[in-house]
Parts: structure tokens; C-alpha cells; sequence
């Protein structure tokens, strides 16, 4: 068991794990070095003493200024709060469907935000900021159909994912459909799009991400010792007082939420929130969804994955999704090995 101490402030009680906190507090440490570094590093590499300079106020040197403000900064903090809100929604998808192989991939999430942007690139053409709208819409509107068919007997974890991959066999059809009868250079823009990248964000991107964090993040983490209740099964979260419909409804409709704009924000970037769920349980050790350390978690991830991309390929711009995608796909390889192992997959 994990231990817990009960900490009485104002006549408020909080419960606290040791473990969980000071973990937290080190992932927190290696997130913030590694977003100092990630704004010094690049074509125009900026020294650490003008990054922490300019995030004071201070002015730069000629050219840093506008490298620093209008790319490299908007570039960072979009991955950090995309992985962020991915990482938050895999554990509450992977909670709710009992599975840990789910993320909302598994859903149908990324394949309707996914189709979402290419109707807004192959039919209707406009901005990057047109397409993040329409991507987060049509992450909805998949969402909700997955949600509605599931509901008709019951809504119950399987039963979400089985609907969900349906659905998203569904999705990826017809966006293959829409790539292979665009004009050429739409086809290459949604290309570059689906692929998932942190290329050329800017404060909009920034804006749908800040929105979705500080506005759902906090709504899971009230909802969390629920969340950790309906683990236990449908009678049993009954029994101890949850409303099992309501609960499962608002935290979908959160996972979807999260997902819906990191995917509008930086495309359907890959295995973050699969993996980070799992990474976050191993190094918390946590009994139960850890929604703030797979937050942590996923946003070390994305800026690692987006500084390793940069390090390999220093000539290039390589999509963030790609670098995730090979981690995830090795990530997930040892993953299923061990279960193999331990005859948990037999």
C-alpha cells in the first residue's frame, strides 16, 4: 500500500503521498530544464543567460527577440501543454476502459480531429488556426458518436473501445479517401499536418492549449478519487456512493476534450498518451490514475522527443510525431514483452 499522510490546513484536509509528491516535484525540475534548454537550441541557438533575460523582460540581442517571442517560444510551450493534456487524457481513457493499451487513438478521437482538418484543407482551404478549429470539432463530433452507440446498451469500458476502434477504422478510410483525391499540394500540407509536428506554432496554437489545460486538467483532478473508484467495477462504485453514469460521461467528455485540442494544436501526435500513463504509474508508483504525473510525463515527452528529432536530424525539421512514433513503437514492444513474459498475454 502506498503510504499517506493527512496534512490540515484552515481547516482543510489534503491527503498526501511522499512518494507521489517528491516524484512529481522531480519530474516538475526535469520538465523546466529541459523547456530552458529546448529555448536555446536551434538554427539561431540563444545563449541560457539571454533565454532567462528575455523571459524576465529584459530586452535581447539583435534578432533574438524574434526568434525567441514569435518561434521558438510558441514552439516550446505548445508541446508542453500538448503533451501535457494528452498525457492526462490517456490515463483517463486507460482508467476508464480498464485497459492499458487504450488512448484515444483507440477512440476515434485523433481519426475524427484528423478528418476534421483535412475537410478544412482539401475542401475549404484557410489558416492553420481554420484547420485547428475544425480538427477540434471533428474530434468532438467522433467523440459523441462513439459515446451515443455505446450508450444505447450500457456504457461500460469495452464497450467504449470496441465502438471507438469501429469508428476509427471508419475515420482512417476516409481520410485516406480525401488524401488520394486532393490537389497535390493539399494533399502534402495534410500530410506534413497528420503527421503531427510542433513546426510553426504560434500563439494560437498556444491559446487552444492554455484553454484546455487550465480548464479541464483541473476538472480531472477534482474528479480523480472517482476516477480511481470505477476501477473497482460498476457495483462496486455504486456501492460506495458514485454516480457511475454522470462520472463516466463528464471524465470522457475531459479525455476528449484534451485530446481534441492537442491534437487541433500540434496534429495527432503518436504513443504520448499511451505511454505516459504507464511511465507515470512505474515512477510514482501510484496505487491508482496519476492525472498530474502523466501530465508530467507526457510533456517531458513530447520536448524530449522534439529535442531528440532536432539533435538527429540538426539540418532538417523532423515532425515531433515522428520521434514519438519510435520511441512509442519500442516503448511498446518491451511493454508487450514483459506481459509476454509474465504470461499475463497468454
Amino acid at each position: 500500500m502506498t503510504r499517506t499522510r493527512v496534512v490540515r490546513v484552515a481547516g482543510l484536509s489534503v491527503r498526501i503521498r511522499p512518494r507521489e509528491t517528491a516524484m512529481a516535484g522531480v519530474l516538475a525540475v526535469a520538465l523546466a530544464c529541459l523547456t530552458v534548454y529546448a529555448l536555446t537550441v536551434g538554427k539561431f541557438p540563444i545563449p541560457v543567460s539571454e533565454v532567462l533575460g528575455m523571459l524576465a523582460g529584459r530586452p535581447g540581442p539583435p534578432g533574438a527577440e524574434y526568434v525567441f517571442w514569435t518561434v521558438r517560444l510558441p514552439r516550446v510551450l505548445t508541446g508542453l501543454l500538448v503533451g501535457a493534456a494528452l498525457g492526462v487524457s490517456g490515463a483517463i481513457v486507460q482508467s476508464l476502459a480498464r485497459n492499458p493499451l487504450a488512448s484515444p487513438d483507440v477512440l476515434g478521437v485523433s481519426g475524427g480531429a484528423a478528418t476534421g482538418a483535412l475537410l478544412q484543407i482539401v475542401l475549404l482551404g484557410g489558416s492553420a488556426l481554420a484547420v485547428a478549429f475544425t480538427s477540434l470539432a471533428g474530434a468532438m463530433v467522433a467523440a459523441a458518436v462513439v459515446y451515443l452507440i455505446s450508450h444505447r446498451a450500457g456504457v461500460s469500458g469495452l464497450r467504449l473501445v470496441l465502438v471507438g476502434i469501429g469508428i476509427a477504422a471508419f475515420l482512417s478510410a476516409s481520410n485516406r479517401y480525401l488524401l488520394i483525391t486532393a490537389e497535390l499540394d493539399d494533399a502534402f500540407r495534410a500530410g506534413v499536418w497528420l503527421t503531427g509536428s510542433l513546426l510553426n506554432r504560434t500563439w494560437d496554437h498556444v491559446t487552444i492549449g492554455t484553454i484546455a489545460v487550465v480548464v479541464l486538467v483541473p476538472a480531472a483532478i477534482l474528479l480523480s478519487r472517482r476516477l480511481g473508484l470505477l476501477e473497482l467495477g460498476d457495483e462496486m462504485s455504486i456501492g460506495l456512493g458514485v454516480p457511475v453514469g454522470p462520472t463516466r460521461l463528464g471524465l470522457f467528455a475531459i479525455a476528449v476534450g484534451l485530446a481534441g485540442a492537442a491534437t487541433a494544436a500540434a496534429g495527432p501526435v503518436a504513443f504520448v498518451a499511451l505511454a505516459a500513463p504507464h511511465v507515470a504509474r512505474r515512477l510514482l508508483h501510484a496505487s491508482g490514475p496519476s492525472l498530474v504525473g502523466a501530465g508530467l510525463v507526457g510533456s517531458v515527452l513530447l520536448i524530449g522527443a522534439d529535442l531528440a528529432g532536432q539533435a538527429a536530424f540538426p539540418a532538417g525539421d523532423l515532425p515531433v510525431g515522428v520521434a514519438t512514433g519510435v520511441f512509442g513503437g519500442c516503448y511498446l514492444a518491451v511493454l508487450m514483452g514483459r506481459w509476454w513474459r509474465r504470461g499475463s498475454m497468454r
